[in-house]
């Protein structure tokens, strides 16, 4: 049964250094036209395979809060005439960027029933801001968050990033200070990864993106590992850090490979046992959803052997790990006996421990998580 839905829009009004999200800058842009192709995407998919009832809902982009006011009420809108959910016991999730918001569109959202704001925030430092291409300044973000804390949100989340190009561990830390600061729920740190189409893999490519080393990268992970349990926020996911309750469901269900529908331009989805890729650019994606009702240019029927791959290398992102009893239930077979060779491989390395209900990374496999997963891959 299909619980989570992403919706994807993908305008921005700046154009950040390292994203590879499918993004267009939203001047100019056909976004009425837009907005209307994704409720009847929303409308013909949940026909096509319908579901009883959503438990978390997530918005992301490019910048949906980049939406002027008489837009974000019609998008949103159309949310709650086209998915099947109850108001007050789903995850609403709405990501933003802390320079584009004002107290009218967060009001908007809390009517909405939006009840949980991931702001996208990366460092607090104001030149390593300028060096990934973003706008906004510290004060923006606890401005923001003030606001948003006072309209009653309960539930804030902050992304951050280390790795950066010229990033100190100073710096790191100073951010990390800043991000508890806040006194918010949730707090993700994603390592720099430099992605092809962007600006910085040009640079890359040029000589002229000085990054951190392995070395400094891995000290940076470490640093936020400790100093997130000292601040209160529990490692429940390689990334991501929450205060007892406050865990991401929308990410835990990509992390439990579990299905789940994706509305918008470049937005992906796994229903009915298939993982489909809708169109990117925005013209071709509208045109797609007025002539059919929807926008696959890819659809891929997902093997019962992919699916026990992506169980194991989705699940160990997981601080918990694989369940093994869950593995047996959706499975029917022992996760041994399909994977015993590379769990007593990684094992052996010191990268993977087993418990008698789990299978999980150590600390050291969490450094070396990308390692580990490969290990899943290719082996049945």
């Amino acid at each position: 049964m299909i619980q989570a839905a992403y919706l994807h829009i993908p305008f921005c009004s700046q154009i950040c250094y390292y994203c590879d999200f499918n993004k267009v800058f939203f001047k100019g842009q056909p976004v009425n036209e837009y907005l209307q192709a994704i409720e009847t995407e929303m409308e013909q998919t949940v026909v096509r395979y319908p579901t009883q009832k959503l438990d978390t809902i997530f918005v992301g982009g490019g910048t949906p809060t980049v939406l002027e006011m008489d837009q974000l009420d019609f998008f949103l809108n159309a949310i709650h005439k086209r998915l099947p959910f109850t108001a007050g016991e789903v995850e609403f999730t709405f990501e933003a960027n802390p320079n584009e918001l004002s107290r009218e569109k967060l009001q908007l959202l809390k009517d909405a029933g939006v009840n949980r704001l991931s702001f996208g925030v990366q460092t607090f430092d104001h030149e390593l801001l300028k060096k990934i291409g973003r706008t906004h300044r510290r004060d923006d973000v606890f401005q923001i968050i003030g606001i948003a804390q006072d309209i009653g949100f309960a539930n804030i989340s902050v992304d951050l990033m280390y790795g950066l190009p010229g990033q100190t561990l100073p710096q790191l830390r100073d951010s990390l200070n800043m991000a508890f600061a806040l006194n918010i729920q949730h707090i993700s740190a994603y390592s720099l990864i430099v992605e092809p189409k962007t600006v910085f893999y040009n640079l890359m490519r040029k000589g002229k993106l000085s990054l951190p080393s392995q070395e400094e990268e891995a000290n940076m992970y470490e640093v936020i590992m400790e100093e997130m349990e000292k601040n209160g926020y529990k490692q429940y996911e390689i990334s991501n850090y929450t205060r007892p309750g406050f865990e991401s469901h929308h990410n835990l269900t990509y992390w439990s490979n579990e299905e789940y529908y994706g509305f918008g331009a470049g937005a992906h989805s796994y229903v009915a046992g298939m993982r489909n890729a809708n169109a990117g650019p925005i013209k071709k994606y509208i045109d797609l959803v007025e002539k059919t009702g929807e926008a696959y240019i890819e659809r891929h029927v997902v093997t019962e052997q992919e699916q026990k791959e992506e169980e194991m290398f989705l699940g160990l992102r997981k601080i918990e790990g694989i369940s093994k009893q869950r593995f047996m239930e959706k499975f029917h077979c022992p996760v041994h006996e399909v994977f015993h060779e590379p769990i007593e491989q990684e094992k052996q390395k010191g990268l993977l421990e087993e418990t008698e209900t789990h299978i999980r990374l150590t600390h050291q496999g969490k450094l070396l998580g990308n390692e580990v997963f490969q290990a899943f891959i290719g082996v049945i």
